[in-house]
């Protein structure tokens, strides 16, 4: 966690776009190993990861906003699944100098790229925990995640 001052009697906000982290926390965390302790044994077949990313903010009545970082990877061999993991990361940012019309970007673009090396951490270090080699998850392009989300939203509201 890194500094929980609220900025209350802080001198007035400058024009200054700025991000501040006041806290991260792992909200929920599960790991699933079904086939222990078969799953473990070396293999030939190299896993086949399924990962899912998502995004979620919103306001706090405090002016501050909450940040949700949902990952989840679903690895598969040919002989069977080896392990489940599912992080729900969360950060509570204070965000200043920053335009309304351009809030939406910040929250589900940038601040996850503050949480991300933080639950990419946690994901590593509980499948070494499970008997697995750490999970190290490649860097996200959490601006065409959030791209492609937009435009997929957009186009079921243009059939609906």
């Amino acid at each position: 966690m890194t500094d929980i001052d609220s900025g209350a009697g802080a001198p007035e906000a400058s024009a200054e776009p700025g991000i501040r982290i006041l806290a991260q926390f792992t909200r929920d965390l599960s790991f699933e190993n079904p086939r222990a302790p078969d799953a473990l044994r070396p293999s030939p077949d190299q896993p086949a990861i399924d990962l899912n990313v998502e995004m979620n903010a919103r306001g706090r009545e405090d002016g501050l906003f909450e940040v949700d970082l949902k990952l989840s990877a679903r690895a598969n061999r040919p002989d069977g699944p080896l392990f489940v993991v599912e992080l729900l990361y969360g950060g509570v940012f204070q965000i200043t100098g920053v335009e309304q019309d351009e809030m939406e970007p910040v929250l589900l673009i940038e601040c996850p790229r503050y949480l991300f090396p933080f639950a990419r951490q946690v994901i590593a270090e509980v499948t070494s925990q499970g008997g697995f080699p750490p999970f190290l998850l490649d860097p996200i392009d959490f601006a065409g995640v959030y791209a492609s989300r937009k435009a997929q939203a957009e186009q079921q509201i243009g059939h609906a």
